[in-house]
């Protein structure tokens, strides 16, 4: 069964990733104040963090149009697409429209997946969808299972910096200055339903690495046998410390380590770190 794979570039996705999973990224376009960076290969990311570090302006970034899907779709016969969630993004809905605009031209076998997640939950969507197709298992069978797939699927970020939450009005500045001077790591992610709430307030480092193996334990999540994605921004050291406390109490079969993209640093911001499983 030939299907791509298709998502947007909240996916994250290193070169040899997104080459096993034959995924083509649909790139998102940042905005830094007035200025705009596609989301692509060729995206400077060091200067790009450069630039938002400096900014003090709104930063945002816009969903790919329409259009874009339907170009890629109608690059293949067959397609599933994988987006950041519904709730946080245009994304979804503009797949849709785009597949509606393929179906017109007769494109008719593609499916559209709302992650209900973002970054490292949208790559464990891709990786898990790419071995049922590998298996040869049926298309109606593959949409049930990922679909049930990312019911379960929890997500769970943390951020060391918050400037961008307060540009950007999600979280005003004496709270920001406070979290800030009190070391508290907010543990946010996924309400189920691809919103985000905030899950844990742990003080310091020791803490949070404490309380993300207390969320795995509590999720009733399987780990024999599974996967966990963590993608970080410019800080591996903490990725593999996370790695490496999940591995003494848990039995993932894979814990694969990826650096954001353009999309989700510039919401994680430098330090941040995102985990899905």
């Amino acid at each position: 069964m030939d299907y791509q794979i298709i998502v947007d570039s909240c996916c994250d996705l290193t070169p040899e990733l997104k080459e096993q999973l034959g995924a083509v990224s649909i790139p998102m376009t940042l905005r830094l104040g007035q200025k705009e960076f596609v989301d692509d290969e060729n995206l400077d990311l060091p200067e790009f963090m450069t630039e938002m570090m400096a900014c003090t302006e709104h930063a945002s970034s816009a969903s790919p149009p329409p259009m874009s899907f339907k170009e890629a779709i109608e690059a293949a016969e067959r397609s599933f697409i994988v987006t950041i969630s519904s709730q946080l993004s245009g994304s979804y809905a503009n797949a849709e429209l785009g597949k509606a605009m393929a179906e017109e031209d007769g494109f008719v076998d593609v499916h559209v997946f709302d992650s209900k997640s973002a970054s490292a939950g949208e790559t464990l969507v891709a990786i898990k969808l790419r071995e049922m197709l590998a298996n040869g298992i049926p298309k109606d069978q593959i949409i049930k299972t990922i679909n049930t797939f990312i019911e379960n699927m929890k997500t769970y970020f943390v951020l060391e910096r918050y400037e961008n939450l307060i540009k950007n009005g999600r979280l005003n500045k004496i709270t920001g200055k406070i979290v800030n001077i009190l070391n508290i790591k907010l543990i946010m992610g996924s309400d189920g339903n691809g919103s985000i709430i905030l899950h844990a307030k742990p003080r310091g480092t020791t803490q949070m690495l404490e309380k993300l193996n207390m969320l795995i334990k509590s999720s009733n999540r399987p780990t024999n046998g599974e996967r966990l994605i963590i993608c970080h921004c410019n800080n591996l050291p903490l990725a593999q410390q996370l790695s490496a406390s999940i591995t003494k109490l848990f039995n993932f079969k894979e814990i694969i380590i990826i650096p954001t993209r353009g999309a989700i640093s510039l919401y994680a911001d430098d330090k941040g770190i995102v985990m899905a499983f």
